[in-house]
This record gives C-alpha cells, structure tokens and sequence, in this order.
C-alpha cells in the first residue's frame, strides 16, 4: 500500500506542535531505567500520543508499536512503528540532532517511513515513489553517495561504548580503515547516508523505534541497511547503513573481523 505525503506532512506538523514548543525549555526529565540513563520528557509521550490518534483515526484497523505508549493490535499485517523523539539525549541537551520516526511495516517489512526535524524545517521520507526530501534547499530526490571504499567513506557510530568486549576491539579497527569517524546524533545520521552526506552507520543495540522508519528511506535512496549478520533490520539489533552494497559488504566483513 502506498501513503501520501500529506499524510506524512500531517504526522510531522502534529509532533512538531507537541516538540518544539518544548525544546530548550528546561522540562522535566524522567528516567526510564534503573541503575542507567535513559531519559523521557513531557514531549516524547504527547507527541507519540497525537501521532497514535491520526494513525487510528486514519487506518484504524492496523497496529501500532510505539516506544512510550506500547503496542495495540500488532498482529495486523499492517503495523506503524514510531519513536516520538529519537535523539532525547540530544533533545534535552538543546542539540537540534533530534527527529521524530514514524515508519510502517506490512507482513513484517519496512515499506515507508519519515524522519522530521521540525527545528531546522527538514522532512526526510519514503513511501512508493521513492525517498524525498522537503526542507532548506527546497524538495529534491534522495540518492545515497556511491562510495565503494572503506577508505573514502565518512562513519558515524551513537559512541564506540556500546560496542563491548570483542565487538569493542573490532569496531576499533574497523574506525581506522574509514577516512572519517564522527559520533552522535542518532537517527540523523541514518538520515544523511540517504541524503548522501554519510557513507556508513554502525549502531549496537537498537530497538525496532529506532530503525524502521528509516530502513525505506534508506534502501529507496539507493542504500543498504541490515543487522551486522546481514538479516533484516526491522525487528531491531546491531544495525549497519551503508551507501551502496559494495560498501555494505566491506563493512559487514571488517565488523566480522
């Protein structure tokens, strides 16, 4: 099935009057896990909440997986999974690296999803015409960079702690074929490889809300995003986003070791 941008314009502009008005306010922060840190305001619940009421009011016979408010109806063959605010960290930090992920799955994969970065005006999204982009600059195509090399490829990883034990001394080596590592900014990375500012991501331990938005957005610009193993990337783990397949296939080998 296909869905329209507007109807993906209309998710954006409802979170966004739920976000922004909250970004950089000094809010309450909540902590979500004992003995760790991670963190939930005010504006991930009431954004999940008014994106989960356009979606029911829409299509109320499909499911929704949502990282706040939980799941209803998941075993409909249609099931949208979102992530309010990925990037709290950078939310409450003030860092405009933040976006909101709204994606559907049908039988299980990823056929169309958004990432909305209402401060800088950026609308990234896929659906059966393929990955887009509305923002300064004006709309365009997304295509992902044709960069072959780990050599001259730019890698972007959350940080290289998650990465533990034996998996930490790969990643290691791995940095050090890339031409340039960066870290932060959470689904805006993903974003990037799309918009063909970034060749590779590299991230541990991601939840299904973390990924599914971004997996069409991704492979409709031309990229490849699977778990480190190579298997399906909805359903979450360690995730990898490369550019082109080639590039996949290097990645994958050196975090093999």
């Amino acid at each position: 099935m296909d869905i329209s941008i507007d109807f993906m314009r209309r998710i954006a502009h409802a979170a966004a009057a739920e976000t922004l008005p909250r970004f950089r306010s000094q809010g309450a922060v909540a902590n979500k896990e004992q003995g760790s840190f991670d963190p939930v305001t005010e504006a991930d619940r009431e954004a999940e909440r008014v994106i989960r009421a356009l979606i029911s009011a829409e299509y109320p016979d499909h499911g929704i997986l949502g990282e706040e408010h939980g799941s209803e109806n998941i075993s409909s063959r249609h099931v949208w999974v979102i992530d309010p605010i990925d990037g709290t960290r950078a939310f409450i930090s003030g860092l405009p690296v933040w976006g909101t992920l709204v994606g559907l799955t049908v039988d299980g994969d990823a056929v169309a999803g958004m990432m909305s970065q209402p401060f800088t005006g950026e609308l990234f999204y896929a659906n059966a015409s393929g990955a887009h982009y509305e923002g300064p600059g004006g709309p365009r195509r997304l295509t992902t960079r044709k960069t072959t090399s780990l050599a001259e490829a730019t890698l972007f990883t959350t940080t290289p702690a998650l990465f533990k034990g034996d998996a930490r001394l790969r990643y290691d080596l791995f940095e050090k074929q890339v031409q340039l590592a960066r870290y932060g900014t959470d689904c805006y990375a993903f974003a990037m490889v799309a918009a063909g500012s970034v060749d590779i991501v590299a991230d541990p331990g991601l939840k299904p809300y973390d990924i599914v938005a971004l997996i069409p957005i991704i492979e409709k610009a031309g990229g490849v995003v699977t778990t480190f193993e190579g298997g399906p990337a909805e359903r979450g783990g360690d995730i990898l986003a490369a550019a082109t397949p080639e590039l996949h296939a290097a990645a994958m080998a050196a975090l093999r070791g």
